[in-house]
């Protein structure tokens, strides 16, 4: 249930807006501005009941990533938590920005940036369905990019980040995913299944 269809539109518009200026491009279109709308598609189908908090939150979740590159902090594990860190942050804090200047209220502007900053995972419901979709999204597609990112990883490496990667996702994620409901990359669909079974 949307309480302003036109001020929820307006989020939106400024969210695309925001991630349109990504320089990088991935399928011919700017990067960020692709993943958050097949963020929006992947909540449409797995949850279309979703809250107006959650569907800006998956629409806001890797807002303008490109500005604060993995390069900028330590190549080690303690400098990718680092930018992680700072990434819930600043995604947070941005989709914040945005939805303060189209007139959302405090309350709901706090539960996007829950959500969006990792608040709460496995006990909040919004951060936990924005996880999920998270997920959902990378199986169907970014894991066969990831794949091609490190040929040198093996079997036994690719079975500890896909469980890794299930272990975030709620029973209802799961399901859904096992159910044909998601489009597994068919190289890898035979791993995948192996690491969750």
């Amino acid at each position: 249930m949307i309480a302003d269809q036109k001020r929820f539109e307006a989020a939106i518009a400024a969210f695309d807006a925001a991630n349109a200026e990504d320089p990088n491009r991935d399928e011919g279109q700017p990067k960020e501005l692709l993943y958050a709308r097949r963020m929006s598609e992947m909540l449409a189908r797995f949850a279309p009941d979703a809250s107006e908090a959650v569907r800006l939150a998956v629409r806001a979740q890797h807002i303008q990533r490109w500005k604060t590159p993995r390069a900028s902090y330590p190549a080690d594990r303690q400098g990718y938590l680092q930018w992680r860190t700072g990434l819930y942050k600043f995604h947070a804090e941005t989709a914040g920005r945005i939805m303060l200047e189209t007139g959302y209220d405090a309350a709901t502007i706090a539960r996007v940036q829950s959500a969006v900053g990792k608040k709460g995972l496995k006990v909040n419901a919004e951060t936990q369905l924005l996880e999920d979709v998270t997920d959902l999204v990378f199986l169907e597609h970014y894991l066969t990019g990831f794949a091609a990112q490190h040929p040198d990883y093996d079997e036994a490496k690719w079975i500890d980040i896909i469980r890794k990667t299930w272990q975030k996702m709620s029973a209802e994620a799961r399901d859904f995913a096992l159910a044909g409901k998601v489009s597994l990359p068919e190289a890898l669909a035979p791993l995948i299944l192996k690491a969750v079974g």
